[in-house]
């Protein structure tokens, strides 16, 4: 399978009064086209500021960032990005918010629509088409973020702890639904979480970073299939895998001062 992503002994640091503060230190990893990969690790150790770099929003201040095989340079519309503030237009409808990015790369006004009313018929907010964001609950907000996102047709999904400020239950609801929506779309899916569950229950594989410098620790394939079910969350091969996962990010020896 060809990757989709690839950083490349990407390191970033931040000046400092007397010093430099090493976020990422010679981080290199492959996210296959078509994959779902999630991506796990103590506070500080990088997530964020990894997938900033795939999107465009962060240089790195050596190595490189590709997607299909290109350097990464700034933000492009193969590269849709999802953060956990949702960041929709109060004063615009649902199905309005979702043609903003395709406003601005000016389609016409029919393919708009047309386009508009495919993404939010994938997360399941038809019947919302028209509701102002301050009527919509939290996770049906995050929903309409993900349309937003999917309508531009990107290749890439760049999820920022998307589920991050919802309730238990909300969260859950919408990890099956962005796993439903995947498996109809199919696009490579790049996903920073703090919750192992999470990380486990939606990838095939799980990238556990490590602190101080931000590096990747290890890679744990979730062997099991799709579609992933409630069953599967209570399953002893599930618990297995999660509590590999829970021991890697949570037993790290500690960084040095």
């Amino acid at each position: 399978m060809n990757n989709k992503i690839s950083f490349r002994e990407v390191v970033k640091t931040y000046p400092m009064k007397d010093t430099t503060f090493n976020a990422l230190d010679r981080v290199s990893l492959d996210i296959a086209d078509r994959e779902f990969v999630t991506v796990v690790g103590p506070s500080g150790c990088g997530k964020s500021t990894l997938m900033g770099m795939a999107a465009g929003l962060v240089q790195p201040t050596a190595g490189e960032v590709l997607v299909d095989g290109v350097p990464v340079t700034g933000p492009g519309p193969d590269r849709g990005v999802i953060f956990q503030q949702y960041a929709l237009f109060p004063w615009l409808t649902v199905r309005k918010n979702v043609e903003f990015g395709l406003r601005l790369a000016a389609l016409p006004a029919g393919e708009r629509r047309l386009r508009a009313e495919r993404a939010i018929e994938l997360v399941g907010l038809s019947d919302f088409a028209d509701a102002l964001p301050k009527t919509l609950s939290g996770g049906m907000k995050q929903r309409c973020a993900i349309a937003r996102a999917y309508a531009v047709n990107p290749q890439v999904l760049l999820m920022d702890e998307p589920f991050g400020a919802l309730d238990a239950l909300t969260r859950v609801q919408l990890q099956d639904q962005l796993l439903h929506t995947w498996s109809q779309e199919q696009r490579t899916v790049m996903f920073i979480t703090h919750d192992v569950d999470e990380a486990v229950y939606l990838a095939r594989r799980v990238v556990v970073m490590a602190a101080r410098p931000g590096r990747v620790q290890t890679v744990i394939e979730v062997d099991l299939p799709y579609p992933r079910t409630e069953e599967m969350r209570l399953s002893a091969e599930f618990g297995q895998i999660r509590n590999e996962v829970w021991h890697s990010v949570y037993h790290q020896a500690a960084p040095a001062a």
